[in-house]
């Protein structure tokens, strides 16, 4: 298991568990990021902050910070033709 800010370029994930509590849990829930949902690292700013991902069918940028709280598995490839799905 690795954490979302521990991905490379192109790589994928399946969440597996959000940590953190209370409005930042709920933030990150409400924005998409719940378990079972395959992710894709689309890129990281030039600093290494923030990071680009792509999960159910948009973009999402968040901070590196934030994507310490999830936890993923790696897996091989996405799921569909538009990069990450559930």
């Amino acid at each position: 298991m690795m954490t979302l800010d521990e991905l490379k370029i192109h790589e994928c994930g399946m969440i597996t568990q959000v940590l953190g509590t209370g409005a930042l849990r709920q933030r990150l829930l409400d924005m998409g990021l719940t378990p079972h949902t395959q992710v894709l690292l689309k890129r990281i700013a030039p600093f290494g902050d923030p990071i680009t991902i792509v999960l159910r069918g948009y973009e999402l940028t968040i901070r590196k910070e934030d994507g310490k709280n999830i936890i993923i598995a790696p897996i091989e490839a996405p799921r569909d033709s538009k990069g990450a799905g559930k």
